[in-house]
């Protein structure tokens, strides 16, 4: 489990589950507002629940759900980052999250991680490079996406 100052937790979840399904909206709504594509066609939740992905919730001290993220296998050494959301800007919250898909990722034996965010995504450009992340080359279904930013993230020199 991840913890910041705020005593934040961060746990595997079911993404389908009541709290999952309301982040997971949330954050579709928030992107659909300022990018015109909520992202939903680009996440399965029955992928992460078949174990070729896996989903947190963070939460409060009492159960508060704070905010999500996910990854999935991406290749032999890289997993996706995917659905990273926090209800609260500057709060820990994203920090969390993405401190233990990291740490749960590379104790899945990746090396490299990798995301996408859209160009017009400013907060999470500026967020994936603090934790750094570096610019990479569009991948998979981004390549030729003019509005697609990717980033990654090596655990590991090879």
């Amino acid at each position: 489990m991840a913890q910041s100052s705020i005593a934040i937790t961060v746990r595997r979840e079911d993404p389908a589950s009541t709290d999952g399904r309301v982040l997971l909206d949330e954050l579709s709504a928030m992107l659909a507002l300022f990018s015109g594509d909520g992202g939903q066609s680009r996440f399965d939740v029955d992928e992460f629940r078949s174990g070729n992905g896996m989903f947190y919730v963070a939460r409060t001290a009492v159960g508060e759900a704070l905010g999500c993220g996910a990854f999935r296998h991406f290749d032999a050494s890289a997993a996706e980052l995917k659905r990273i959301y926090s209800r609260q800007c500057r709060s820990g919250v994203g920090t969390a999250i993405i401190q233990q898909l990291e740490a749960d990722a590379a104790a899945c034996g990746y090396t490299r991680l990798v995301l996408e965010t859209r160009v017009v995504n400013k907060r999470a450009i500026d967020f994936y490079q603090r934790n750094g992340y570096r610019p990479t080359e569009r991948y998979g279904a981004y390549i030729g996406q003019p509005d697609a930013r990717c980033f990654e993230k090596m655990f590991v020199d090879n």
